[in-house]
């Protein structure tokens, strides 16, 4: 009896006050409620806003050895400068979804790369909020990806959201769907 293995390696990267550190935090949630094995693991600048952020996690249906991610399958990336540091990083055949709202142009990939531009900025307005574009990213690598749904992330959200901020979720939800919407119309 064959059975699928699951090991996505992946790294989600921008500046502070981008709301990076949240969604991988989200994408963690979502793959422990699934049942699956799960690690995270946060960076970022001693200055916050406007400063470097990102997070590796790493989600399997197997036991994770390491939550360290050096080559990752997949990467998320909301700004230039990350894009820079972390792109020359990605496996080849690897998947790499970016802000195409912030960044024009894709630089320094490894062959083989599936490169999906998202106007994140665009679908946040569009979903209600500017600031739920961390959310329209997410969407859209999980659209991709398939092995967890943005409605399953949208579960997820009382997890990982102050209750202050709870009624943001519907917002949130309505853009993890654009998201994934997106990338299903476009490639």
């Amino acid at each position: 009896m064959a059975t699928n293995y699951l090991y996505e390696e992946m790294v989600l990267a921008g500046f502070g006050g981008q709301g990076i550190l949240l969604v991988g935090k989200l994408l963690a949630q979502t793959a422990m409620r699934a049942g699956l094995e799960v690690s995270y693991m946060a960076s970022y600048g001693a200055e916050v806003r406007g400063g470097t952020a990102n997070c590796m996690v790493v989600v399997s249906n197997r036991p994770i050895a390491c939550p360290v991610v050096n080559a990752p399958n997949s990467l998320v990336i909301c700004n230039k400068a990350s894009l820079s540091k972390f792109a020359p990083t990605l496996r080849p055949g690897g998947l790499l979804v970016f802000n195409r709202s912030l960044i024009q142009e894709v630089h320094s990939v490894p062959q083989g790369v599936d490169i999906i531009g998202v106007p994140a900025e665009e679908i946040a307005l569009e979903a209600g909020s500017p600031k739920s574009a961390n959310m329209v990213m997410l969407g859209a690598y999980l659209g991709k990806r398939g092995h967890l749904s943005p409605e399953q992330a949208a579960e997820a959200l009382p997890d990982v959201l102050a209750e202050r901020h709870h009624k943001t979720i519907p917002v949130n939800a309505e853009a993890l769907r654009r998201g994934a919407d997106h990338v299903l119309c476009h490639t």
